[in-house]
């Protein structure tokens, strides 16, 4: 029985999936109705309320915390959803009597006085690693993709056009999300690497160019692209414009353009290779991604 939080969530909903496929059962927390799905007992409830979480891991043989705010107006909203919430589920697990705890954290906790995001995921990671009665570990995933990602569809829908705005130079890690899913339910299954962080991705050794990415990205799409470096102050003045017509429901903020400007986000620490390899290739990754999108209706074939 593994309790999931962020069940309903682009990377929770791969997690649910492959841990049904294995055979196991499952609790998820979801805030709204879900359709049923075999092995999957859905838990009407959120990261602020205790009674919920107390129902998603009685009984559980480990916890697996996806869930956390990856955009909010300002510190509170980030502390509410990834700090406090991280704590929560801490207290339910331990009052349960559960050792294993799988959570999912980010790079971007390497550098916490980098953006407020980056700041509550190390304050995440901080209430973790204080559970002495926990048998933890913390994955930090880079660039996540995959079907049903919104992130980095806006990238791929410019690649159709031809151009791929990116941040100027810097280097990123990049991990497929039914890998990063495959990696979580093996560490759930487990004791491995206890006590530790580990950084996976896709098996590139030193990350990739920006420019490289972008490339790869319009390889996927079956267009030319051509990587357009966007300048910081320019992104900066985006993220002003985006604030003054979307308020609270901005998507680029300038807490979000520091993340993104950040010259690297390589992983250092990756699994160890007895536990976990990346399967899929990226730029296969990147080719079925799109062929998913346009499948959906996301992108225009």
């Amino acid at each position: 029985m593994l309790a999931i939080t962020g069940g309903t969530g682009f990377v929770g909903g791969h997690l649910v999936g492959r841990a049904v496929a294995a055979g196991h059962r499952v609790r998820a927390l979801a805030r709204r109705p879900q359709a049923e799905v075999a092995q999957v007992t859905w838990i009407a409830g959120a990261l602020d309320q205790a009674d919920s979480l107390a129902t998603l891991v009685a009984g559980a043989d480990a916890v697996i915390h996806v869930a956390g705010v990856v955009n909010a107006p300002d510190r509170a909203g980030f502390a509410a959803g990834n700090i406090a919430g991280t704590q929560a589920v801490i207290a339910a697990a331990e009052a349960a009597g559960i050792r294993r705890f799988v959570h999912v954290s980010s790079l971007a906790a390497r550098e916490a006085g980098l953006s407020n995001y980056g700041w509550s995921k190390a304050g995440a990671e901080a209430a973790v690693a204080a559970a002495i009665a926990l048998d933890w570990t913390m994955v930090r995933p880079p660039a996540i993709y995959g079907p049903g990602d919104r992130e980095m569809l806006e990238l791929f829908r410019m690649a159709r056009r031809g151009v791929v705005p990116l941040p100027p130079a810097g280097r990123l890690s990049l991990i497929h999300v039914d890998d990063l899913a495959r990696l979580l339910l093996a560490l759930a299954e487990g004791d491995a690497c206890p006590h530790a962080i580990i950084e996976p991705d896709d098996g590139v050794a030193d990350g990739w160019d920006h420019r490289d990415l972008a490339r790869a990205i319009g390889r996927a799409v079956g267009r030319r692209a051509v990587p357009l470096p966007v300048p910081a102050a320019l992104l900066r003045l985006g993220a002003f414009a985006d604030g003054f017509v979307r308020r609270g429901r901005a998507k680029l903020t300038p807490d979000r353009v520091r993340y993104f400007t950040h010259r690297d986000w390589v992983v250092r620490s990756r699994p160890p290779a007895t536990l976990w390899r990346p399967a899929i290739d990226t730029a296969e990754g990147l080719r079925r991604t799109a062929e998913w999108y346009v499948g959906a209706g996301w992108l225009r074939a």
